[in-house]
């Protein structure tokens, strides 16, 4: 014969078992994944940004068991999308596929609501790839060294499209460096600013280099030289704009994927070990390279150092420069 249990007792015990329900520790256990995952893009879709992201999208959603969502969130050169994931709650949903100057240089050259290193958890870097300075075809100049002479001939005559962000940053330091006079004008993605070189509205621009691959191939731009401090190889006969007269000039983009701060480092880490292996795969290898990028794979605390030297050396030149962008 079972035992009865006082009605007090069983009131208690009822009454510990709701509480532990709906206690923290209860709540915290909950699986993760759950739902779906947003990745926030903070260009327009076309871009590298976007097609990385369309890249780890099927990886991650294989991997994780959930749905992968892509979200674009163009506006104040990646300014926008970046500070949307920098407020969003750490909770593993809410990513950011993240280009290296909104994390790194925005918040030391325009007004920007979040710290690109302090208010996210790096979680690996995605690719590297280089930029190309892209004239249209119409301008008298085959190489850097007639560009730069050209344009101190035409000061202030020249104009160059970019989204903001390093597409922008590349142009205004090597205005910097050689001392020629070139007028910014922004567009909202990298694409839609090497489409305007092409059809002639600007003069050129500084591509990234999956956005100029296929106006490169067509002839309707003309890659001059690369903004990163090697040659790429997958057009070993574009030199770098450091060998072609201006020592030092390094200018290399990036994507990485970032959560807000806060987020709990097992899920950071989770994510890191799905997409790291992933990355390295031939596969992805290749078709990294067909946009002219590079895999990473890095750990978290790796990534979080490459991040943080970048944010201070675009900090120590801005300061030292004296350099001045718009938006």
């Amino acid at each position: 014969m079972t035992p009865k249990i006082p009605r007090r007792l069983a009131a208690l015990a009822l009454l510990g078992a709701g509480l532990a329900l709906c206690s923290p520790f209860a709540l915290a256990s909950d699986p993760w994944p759950n739902k779906a995952i947003r990745i926030v893009v903070p260009y327009a879709p076309g871009g590298i940004g976007d097609i990385v992201a369309r890249m780890i999208q099927p990886v991650l959603q294989d991997e994780l068991k959930q749905p992968v969502i892509i979200e674009n969130k163009p506006g104040a050169a990646g300014s926008l999308g970046t500070e949307f994931v920098a407020k969003a709650p750490p909770d593993g949903y809410t990513l950011l596929l993240a280009l290296a100057a909104p994390q790194t240089l925005n918040q030391y050259i325009f007004k920007v609501g979040y710290d690109g290193v302090k208010d996210f958890a790096p979680i690996t870097l995605i690719n590297t790839n280089p930029l190309v300075l892209m004239v249209n075809p119409s301008l008298p100049v085959t190489n850097l060294k007639e560009f730069i002479a050209y344009a101190k001939a035409n000061p202030g005559k020249l104009n160059f499209g970019g989204a903001g962000g390093l597409t922008q940053f590349a142009g205004e330091i090597l205005k910097h460096q050689v001392g020629i006079n070139m007028v910014h004008v922004p567009y909202r993605g990298g694409a839609p600013a090497v489409a305007a070189a092409a059809a002639g509205d600007v003069h050129l621009s500084f591509a990234n280099y999956s956005d100029a691959l296929t106006w490169m191939q067509s002839g309707k731009l003309r890659a001059i030289a690369l903004t990163t401090a090697r040659r790429y190889p997958q057009t070993p006969d574009i030199p770098t704009i450091a060998e072609s007269g201006v020592p030092g000039f390094d200018v290399t983009g990036w994507s990485g994927l970032f959560a807000p701060a806060g987020t709990p480092p097992a899920i950071v880490e989770r994510i890191a070990n799905v997409l790291r292996p992933a990355l390295q795969t031939p596969a992805m290898r290749k078709r990294m390279e067909t946009v002219g990028a590079e895999p990473g794979g890095n750990s978290p605390a790796e990534f979080a150092k490459q991040v943080a030297n970048d944010a201070r050396k675009w900090s120590e030149f801005v300061k030292t420069s004296g350099i001045q962008v718009t938006q």
